[in-house]
């Protein structure tokens, strides 16, 4: 769009009223940094005219399009007026167009509300009747999502001012000089609110550093030290200090390979190479071949080799060799710091570590093995242990770290693997006495079970910031339809989906379905997806009933129990008690006896209940793909009254065809050999009654439709026996 240009009687009417030029401000923001706010606070009490230019609100009340935003900008603009421009604008892209609207007789300047995220998401997340419908649980996913394409505003994009906030102190700061710019007042020129352009980066916003490199940074593997970011993070920031060049400040090169803040991350020790006196050169080698191997399958999820000390040959040896690989520095790159607390010395989020152990998993020793088992505390000992009592050369195990660690809390680390590799060292168990034929042999099956055991935590990451969110917030989320216009917005700003996700899916189909650890705690075994810690309960019901006062029923093939957090009337589980079987995926044809055993026990517990009160209707079935390890066939009553049932997860879990009813799965695995499972994006699907099939936007209002609903169930419910009632009832109606 051309620039806009003011017509001389506007000029000379601004002029004649002593006014100075109007300012477009554009504000640059995840959803929840306040924004909106910012501009209600300012327009409140200035003596200046205002006009908020906001795409949730510019169709008439309702979300609109940039074309539109740009449109009101250039008229509000016209009339003498200054404009807020109150989108996320977080990339240069977007805000372009803006910029390139207006020429010199407008002031341009840039608000950046560069907030902590786990802020902006907390504050989307409580919020209500957002005008966008950006609340709820689906917030987080949305911000973490937009977080990713942030790039912080240059004064060379062609701004008069750039402000950037990185606390609240700074917000207000920003919100009284635009209060106090009067009619006629200007403010001055230059980038404010953050160092100079010879200081060091802040630790504080290294989360969030821009994917393009800054200037000086090589495209090889970079080194990022500990001790330099810790020094960084020291300096205070002057808010008040003016740049005088039109160059943007320039940052520490640590941002080349730590700018995928929200991606998987393993950091890992070289293996074998203290303790065990493994050669450095072949190991060398062998970590950049098993790397480069990996990388490429993981999407974004990142890589990170780890060393306490600055001057590591191990760390100089990999960086070389990676180099000449090309591997991509932002999926691969090392590290100087202590592997217990990267996150709160180094800045550098890994939610995976793995740990050099020894042929016991038991804490001792010295190095790494001992680091990690003293930064986790008793809890990744009795989780271990759990697991495995020991384990093989050239062997990995995927180990959840229960929340009371405080690598868990204080690191955000979710996983530790632990991972076993060759012994040279004679004053070592099992030493190979400098076979390295076989030493490379086993150092390279360490490795690739080590990569495998991450990508089996990377595959139950597929919904970005999930387990995250779920850590940081510690709540069920209300994932209400309202924000689907969130959605909606997100798209308009061109982050509908990163490329892990779009990596992600082919990177699975790569490894195929079933890689990491071994469900059993069997390291030699199949390989097994990994099971969060609170994913286990069902698991630890199937296998050891007696500790557990919640059965109503035990045999020597399944266990029934009250579901504890019921989504109708009557909701229960039933069981199966076989290693192994963690989920529909894994059932086979041999298991065809014990799923009619599972749907005769689950029959007869809801004729039982139909007994009692025959004016409720059954259904038994299985998630295509559970949240909980352990197969369990779901008996549930289609009242869904209950408080548990609380968004639309639940609800489409329920009535979708994730939902697999137990008499197809019986018919199908009797067939085929294997279930039928349906994509976790149906969940996504809008909300309709199960019934009558009606359309609702919340579950509120669903809830209320459901309540009175007298509407027949659809034939497809009412056939194959799917739908479980009593014998009064009208079996052509089910109601």
């Amino acid at each position: 769009m051309e620039a806009m240009e003011i017509d001389s009687a506007g000029k000379d009417e601004a002029k004649e009223e002593g006014k100075g030029k109007p300012v477009m401000v554009i504000l640059i923001g995840a959803p929840g940094s306040g924004k909106s706010t910012f501009c209600d606070l300012v327009m409140r009490v200035s003596t200046r005219p205002w006009v908020r230019i906001c795409q949730d609100t510019i169709g008439n009340g309702k979300a609109g399009t940039k074309k539109q935003c740009l449109t009101g900008a250039a008229s509000a603009l016209k009339e003498g007026k200054s404009v807020f421009i109150d989108r996320c604008n977080l990339d240069r892209e977007q805000r372009a167009d803006f910029v390139k609207l207006v020429g010199p007789e407008v002031e341009k300047h840039a608000v950046a509300l560069d907030l902590p995220a786990k802020l902006c998401i907390s504050r989307s997340i409580k919020r209500t009747e957002h005008e966008g419908n950006l609340q709820g649980g689906k917030a987080a996913a949305v911000v973490n999502r937009m977080l990713q394409k942030k790039e912080l505003p240059k004064l060379n994009e062609g701004y008069d001012r750039i402000t950037v906030c990185q606390d609240e102190k700074d917000v207000q700061g920003a919100i009284n000089t635009y209060t106090a710019l009067g009619p006629s007042e200007k403010l001055p020129p230059g980038f404010f609110g953050q160092k100079k352009s010879d200081a060091k980066v802040q630790l504080g916003i290294m989360k969030f550093l821009k994917k393009k490199d800054p200037p000086g940074c090589s495209d090889t593997v970079m080194n990022v030290s500990l001790e330099n970011t810790q020094s960084h993070a020291t300096k205070e920031k002057d808010s008040n200090q003016v740049l005088e060049s039109c160059e943007e400040p320039k940052m520490a090169c640590v941002g080349s390979s730590i700018s995928f803040e929200n991606s998987p991350t393993l950091a890992f020790p070289s293996i074998s190479t203290a303790d065990f006196h493994f050669n450095l050169e072949k190991a060398s080698d062998i970590i950049v071949e098993k790397v480069e191997e990996y990388v490429n399958k993981l999407g974004n999820a990142r890589l990170v080799l780890v060393d306490l000390s600055q001057n590591s040959k191990i760390l100089s040896l990999v960086r070389a060799k990676a180099a000449e690989k090309n591997i991509d520095s932002k999926k691969f790159f090392t590290f100087v710091g202590n592997i217990t607390k990267l996150y709160s010395e180094g800045g550098l989020h890994c939610n995976v570590i793995a740990n050099a152990t020894n042929w016991r998993l038991k804490p001792g020793g010295g190095g790494v093995n001992a680091a990690i088992f003293s930064a986790a505390g008793p809890a990744l000992e009795t989780a271990t242990k759990a697991k495995a009592g020991s384990l093989n050369s050239g062997k990995a195990i995927v180990v959840p770290l229960p929340s009371s660690s405080p690598l868990f809390s204080g690191e955000g680390v979710t996983h530790v693997i632990h991972v076993l590799g060759p012994n040279m060292n004679p004053q070592r168990p099992n030493c190979l006495n400098n076979d390295y034929v076989k030493g490379c042999k086993i150092l390279r099956e360490a490795y690739s079970s080590l990569f495998d055991g991450f990508a089996s935590i990377v595959r139950t990451q597929e919904e970005p910031c999930k387990d995250k969110f779920e850590k940081e917030f510690k709540g069920e989320v209300q994932l209400e339809q309202g924000s689907r216009s969130g959605d909606q917005k997100a798209k308009r700003e061109a982050v509908c989906e990163t490329d892990m996700n779009k990596k992600f899916k082919s990177f699975v189909k790569e490894l195929g379905p079933n890689v990491g650890s071994s469900g059993d705690g069997n390291t030699g075994g199949q390989s097994r997806k990994a099971w969060g810690s609170w994913a286990q309960a069902l698991y630890d019901t199937a296998m050891h009933p007696e500790r557990h006062k919640n059965i109503i029923e035990m045999s020597d093939d399944v266990v029934v129990l009250n579901d504890l957090y019921p989504k109708a009337q009557k909701h229960f589980l039933v069981l199966a008690r076989v290693e192994g079987l963690d989920r529909l995926e894994d059932v086979k044809k041999e298991h065809l006896t014990l799923l009619k055993t599972m749907h005769s026990v689950g029959l007869k517990w809801a004729e039982k209940l139909l007994s009692e009160n025959n004016s409720l209707t059954f259904r038994l079935g299985y998630h295509s793909v559970p949240s909980m390890r352990q197969l369990h066939l779901h008996v549930i009553s289609q009242d869904f009254d209950s408080n548990h049932l609380k968004n639309k997860n639940h609800w489409n879990s329920f009535n979708s065809p994730f939902f697999r009813d137990s008499v197809d799965v019986i018919d199908e695995v009797s067939q085929n050999g294997k279930a039928i499972l349906k994509d976790e994006n149906i969940l996504s699907m809008e909300l309709r009654c199960h019934r009558c099939r009606s359309a609702h936007p919340n579950i509120p209002r669903l809830k209320v439709h459901i309540s009175s609903c007298q509407a027949p169930f659809p034939a497809f419910l009412l056939q194959n026996g799917r739908l479980v009632f009593s014998e009064s009832k009208d079996a052509n109606r089910g109601v």
